[in-house]
C-alpha cells in the first residue's frame, strides 16, 4: 500500500510537469503560428523600406551629379569671363576670336587660380595673355585710324582740347561730367553747322 501511495503522490506532481511542459509547448506553438503570420508582414515592411532607400540613394546620386555639374559649369563660366576680361584689359578689340585662340589652353590648378600651358611651362594667366596679345597685334584696335573719307577724331572723340570719346558716355554718369559732354558735343554742332 505504501507504494501506491507513493505513486499517488508522485501522479499529481508528475500531471503537474506534465500539464507545464503541455502549457509551455502551446504558448510555444502559438507563438510560432504568430510570428509564422507576422513574418510576411514585415517581410513587406522590410521590403518597402529598402525600396524606399534604394530611391531616396538614387535621388541623392542624381543630386550630387546636378551638383557637379552646375559647379562645373559655374566654373567654366568664370574662367571664360576671367580670360574675356583680361583680353579686354590688354586691349584686344577682338575679344572673341582672341578668346576661342587661347581657351583651350588656360586651366585652373589645384589652388583655384587660372594658369596657361605654354611652350616655356605653366604660366599665369596675365602673363599668358600678354604674350598672346604681343604674338598677335591683328588682334588689337588700328594704331594709326585713318585712311580715305576717315574723320580727323579718332576713335569716336568730340574733338576740342578734351577729346571726349563716346563710347565713355554711360547712364548714370556724374551730372558734372554728362554737362561737359553736352557742352563739347554742341560746340561740334556748332562748328559743323558754321563750315556748311
Amino acid at each position: 500500500m505504501e507504494e501506491e501511495r507513493q505513486e499517488v503522490a508522485e501522479s499529481p506532481q508528475g500531471s503537474e510537469t506534465d500539464v507545464r511542459g503541455l502549457i509551455q509547448e502551446t504558448i510555444s506553438e502559438y507563438l510560432n503560428v504568430e510570428r509564422a503570420k507576422a513574418e510576411p508582414a514585415h517581410q513587406a515592411e522590410l521590403t518597402e523600406e529598402r525600396k524606399r532607400r534604394e530611391q531616396l540613394e538614387r535621388r541623392v546620386n542624381e543630386l550630387v551629379a546636378e551638383n557637379e555639374r552646375s559647379r562645373s559649369k559655374a566654373e567654366e563660366t568664370e574662367r571664360n569671363a576671367a580670360i574675356r576680361d583680361e583680353l579686354r584689359r590688354l586691349g584686344v578689340s577682338k575679344v572673341d576670336l582672341g578668346f576661342r585662340a587661347v581657351k583651350d589652353d588656360i586651366y585652373r590648378t589645384a589652388e583655384g587660380t587660372l594658369a596657361a600651358r605654354s611652350e616655356g611651362g605653366d604660366v599665369s594667366l596675365r602673363e599668358y595673355l600678354a604674350e598672346f596679345a604681343r604674338q598677335n597685334p591683328e588682334l588689337l584696335p588700328a594704331r594709326i585710324p585713318g585712311g580715305s573719307g576717315a574723320s580727323g577724331r579718332p576713335g569716336g572723340s568730340l574733338a576740342g582740347d578734351g577729346g571726349i570719346n563716346l563710347d565713355s558716355i554711360k547712364p548714370g554718369m556724374d551730372p558734372e561730367q554728362l554737362n561737359r559732354i553736352r557742352q563739347e558735343v554742341a560746340q561740334a554742332i556748332s562748328h559743323t553747322l558754321r563750315k556748311d
